[in-house]
């Protein structure tokens, strides 16, 4: 006959074993959520330290709030982006030889380079246009694109990368109006002068989203293994939805292997974009882009 002890206990084992295979089930699942949470908040932190929230507000503020409109509409609205950009990459600021190129237009192309020890490797290109269109203050067209531009530049200036990376802004390819084909034809120009590029990254529309967007009409152009884990790869027709254009389109059809760097589509003809993006948002999408160019640099 069992003892009354041991019968008395199994009811209460019965009732305490599944109650306590719920509760540490429960206690395991809250403990791995927290962890992933906190994985994506240093995710995110680490790639948002590299730049300042600050100054992308600043910068911001400048070319959107008072520069403003800036196109061939606006030629001295032009001529303030381009001396401001000359300005905070040159010498006195942040160190960059800063060279400037005749355009179709008075507003010049503009040229900061990291070199390296071996000048002859495959260049990388980043991209980057300071017009808006007609009408519009340009905050996705193309602000953000070059505020993150600007700010990898500087994150960049002491680095010592493995083969040359040149910071190229353009003053026209947002605005319809202006010379865009003659500007893109001479920017081929001086890449196919250098040694064939490792990478052209056309930098635009960077304040949507913290993940990259990467968008190619060359399949062989996207860098599968250094994109990894800064965002996604899509197909053309989805980053250009009704708008079959963009600078990287335009610069493939000129055979170059231009890639899209952005955190949304192309924006529609209609849609407002005057509205100033969320800083933080953009460090932290300029932080990924930091990341993949130095990636792409080794």
């Amino acid at each position: 006959m069992a003892p009354k002890n041991k019968i008395r206990i199994m009811p209460v084992l019965l009732v305490i074993l599944p109650l306590w295979l719920v509760c540490s089930g429960a206690f395991a699942l809250v403990k791995y959520f927290k962890k992933e949470k906190a994985v994506a908040i240093a995710e995110q932190q680490r790639f948002s330290q590299s730049v300042s929230s600050v100054s992308i507000a600043d910068d911001l503020r400048k070319i959107i709030t008072l520069i403003g409109e800036r196109n061939t509409a606006r030629p001295e609205k032009l001529s303030a982006t381009a001396s401001m950009i000359q300005g905070t990459l040159g010498p006195a600021n942040t160190g960059y030889e800063v060279k400037t190129f005749a355009s179709p237009s008075t507003a010049p192309i503009i040229q900061a380079s990291l070199l390296s020890e071996k000048s002859d490797d495959a260049p990388i290109w980043v991209i980057t246009s300071y017009d808006s269109p007609p009408g519009s203050r340009g905050a996705e067209k193309n602000a953000t694109g070059l505020v993150a531009s600007l700010a990898a530049a500087q994150a960049l200036a002491d680095s010592k990368p493995a083969r040359p990376v040149h910071f190229i802004y353009l003053p026209h390819a947002n605005d319809p109006d202006s010379p865009v084909l003659e500007t893109a034809a001479m920017l081929r120009e001086m890449i196919v002068k250098s040694p064939a590029p490792r990478a052209v990254l056309c930098v635009e529309a960077m304040g949507d989203a913290e993940t990259l967007m990467l968008t190619s009409r060359d399949t062989e152009a996207v860098p599968a293994t250094e994109f990894e884990g800064l965002g996604e790869v899509v197909g053309a027709e989805v980053a250009c939805l009704g708008d079959d254009y963009d600078l990287a389109s335009t610069l493939f059809e000129m055979d170059l292997p231009a890639i899209r760097i952005a955190t949304r589509p192309t924006l529609l003809p209609d849609e407002e974009d005057d509205k100033i993006p969320f800083a933080p948002t953009l460090a932290a999408s300029t932080g990924r882009l930091i990341a993949l160019v130095k990636r792409l640099a080794k």
